[in-house]
């Protein structure tokens, strides 16, 4: 029985001596794997016009059931999503709604963390989504550096007390 306190105080200060390994967080993002993929966002056409044309394909492919469409028609006939909500607490981030795109609309960036303080705020409008595309996206590759920035309603608030 006492062999056994010495062993498990031997192995305490074998590494009570050891460099310590502790990252820079939140100052400096996890790094992830090339392949990761992380917070959705929509992407825009150069013009500013929102890619999605709302065939629904991300939405079918989902093995989560995360998205929900609903659409409506330009007077020059092409459709739009008037809502597109992805409930980011049932996403799996499989990425299928990505392979599905016809149009590159949705892509998966690179940011781990996205916290939020309640259950209401996992839940992804289409107006978040745009607005969390990195600036200077074209759409046609995945960015080189997400923002790893929250979105305006996940700013630090002091809690109540």
């Amino acid at each position: 029985m006492i062999r056994e306190i010495f062993d498990g105080l031997a192995i305490t200060l074998k590494y009570f001596f050891k460099p310590k390994a502790t990252e820079d967080w939140p100052a400096k993002p996890h790094k992830v794997a090339e392949r990761f993929r992380g917070r959705h966002f929509l992407a825009r056409y150069s013009g500013g016009q929102e890619r999605c044309v709302a065939c629904y394909l991300c939405q079918k492919v989902c093995p989560a059931k995360a998205i929900t469409i609903e659409s409506e028609e330009r007077p020059d006939g092409t459709r739009y999503p008037i809502k597109y909500e992805i409930n980011m607490i049932r996403c799996i981030f499989c990425g299928y709604c990505e392979d599905a795109c016809p149009e590159d609309a949705i892509i998966l960036g690179k940011t781990l963390e996205f916290p939020t303080r309640s259950r209401e705020q996992m839940i992804y409008t289409k107006e978040m989504l745009l607005a969390l595309a990195p600036k200077g996206f074209d759409g046609k590759q995945p960015p080189e550096e997400d923002s790893h920035r929250p979105h305006a309603y996940q700013k630090s608030q002091e809690p109540k007390r």
